[in-house]
């Protein structure tokens, strides 16, 4: 259906379920450090609405990996962020169902083995997104081959801005927009201003 755009799209995605699982686990911690029923209920409205996103996410990492060109090194990272990403959805769902139908009956016992599970869904969640950070910034997982051949060429000639090398003698200097990060250019690069 959508084609290469399901990389994109996981990749807008993935970062909500994530933030919104933490920011649950954060307002259960509160809750029991101030015994505050209000913050448990936000732990528990945000875990719900970060389950949903998981879910999203997951479908989209599923579908994104049927749509980019990958070989045997990135399958690999991909299996394994696959993997710990189907036990996080599995850890938060289970957790946000639990606490959909317990969360009024729920004694002290059970509150707190909920979460120990999320605190152990927590890690699971950030190995997810470190084998999704080691497939994009490791592998360029996502980024089409022509793309990225396109890319290594230019990178193997040297920084050149516009694609060619310039003529310094016809060329106006080259002034990089504010707060540009500092860098340095090949031999022949006509003067600029940083």
């Amino acid at each position: 259906m959508l084609g290469y755009d399901w990389p994109r799209l996981h990749a807008l995605l993935n970062d909500f379920p994530i933030a919104l699982l933490v920011t649950a686990v954060f307002f259960d911690l509160l809750a029991l450090a101030t015994r505050r029923v209000v913050l448990r209920q936000v732990g528990f409205s945000v875990m719900l609405v970060g389950a949903l996103g998981a879910v999203v996410a997951v479908v989209s990492g599923l579908q994104a990996e049927e749509h980019i060109d990958h070989g045997e090194a990135v399958h690999q990272v991909m299996g394994t962020h696959e993997q710990f990403a189907l036990i996080s959805l599995g850890v938060f769902g289970v957790l946000a169902l639990w606490r959909l139908f317990r969360e009024r009956r729920m004694g002290g016992s059970e509150r707190t083995a909920t979460l120990i599970a999320s605190l152990a869904g927590v890690g699971v969640l950030f190995a997810t997104g470190f084998y999704g950070g080691k497939l994009v910034f490791e592998h360029a997982a996502g980024i089409p081959s022509p793309v990225l051949q396109e890319e290594l060429h230019e990178r193997s000639e040297g920084h050149h801005h516009h694609g060619a090398e310039p003529d310094s003698s016809t060329s106006p200097a080259h002034i990089d927009p504010p707060g540009s990060p500092p860098h340095s250019h090949p031999p022949g690069t006509p003067p600029h201003q940083d």
